[in-house]
Order: structure tokens, then C-alpha cells, then sequence
């Protein structure tokens, strides 16, 4: 990604309403084992999403236990791990998303998160 680390790493956790989650129906504080809650945006289908942050290293790491209501993890409690690497041209994420009880539900996120990541490109750098 073009934009830099802290910017990304802030995205994830303090302005995860300015790109993810509908604006207003976040609650979210980026502490580890602190629970949130939210609606991601509406023209996604305003899906409840909980969990909790499991690991936070600013500007390098954000993990958390995330469970999408209206079937998306089917109850399961799955992780979203983001690693950042700082790079000359910006920042290499590397999202990884496991614990899925089945095919359908690993397939439907690994389907939709290109889309979200893109988003958060433009929120970022919206000039691009």
C-alpha cells in the first residue's frame, strides 16, 4: 500500500469508521482483550462484526478474534492478523484471516477482503 504504517495501523484500530465499519455504529477501543462491536458500512450489507483485539504492536501488528454475524463466520470465532512492513514504496500488509468452520464461509472472506483493502487504499490515499 502506498500509505505508511501508522496511518494503516490507525486505520485498523482508531478510524476503523473511515473506511470499514458504518460511521457511528463503531465501538472500538484498540487496548488488547478490550471487546468491540460495529456494522460494517451499509453498502456491504450492514453485517454485525465482534470481537476482541488479541495483539497490538503500533504501526506493526493488529490481531483480533472477529466473528461477522448474518452467517459470515457461521458463529465461528475466526483471527484477522494484519502485519505491516514499512518498504520505500510504502507499506506491505499482509492480512491473514483463519479459523473458519468451513469452505464457504474461508472462500466469502477471502472473496470480499481484495474489495475492503481496496477501500482502504482510497480512504488513505485518496489522491491515487
Amino acid at each position: 500500500m502506498k500509505a505508511d504504517a501508522r496511518d494503516i495501523y490507525q486505520a485498523w484500530t482508531e478510524k476503523f469508521d473511515s473506511w470499514f465499519a458504518q460511521p457511528g455504529e463503531l465501538l472500538m477501543t484498540p487496548e488488547v482483550d478490550k471487546p468491540f462491536f460495529f456494522y460494517n458500512r451499509k453498502d456491504w450489507g450492514g453485517h454485525p462484526h465482534y470481537g476482541r483485539f488479541l495483539e497490538l504492536k503500533k504501526d506493526e501488528l493488529v490481531e483480533m478474534a472477529w466473528v461477522t454475524g448474518k452467517g459470515g463466520t457461521r458463529g465461528a470465532e475466526t483471527i484477522v492478523r494484519i502485519e505491516l512492513s514499512v518498504r520505500k514504496e510504502g507499506t506491505l500488509l499482509r492480512l491473514t484471516h483463519s479459523g473458519f468452520c468451513n469452505e464457504e464461509s474461508r472462500d466469502g472472506h477471502a472473496e470480499n477482503w481484495p474489495e475492503g483493502l481496496e477501500v482502504l487504499e482510497k480512504a488513505l490515499c485518496p489522491e491515487e
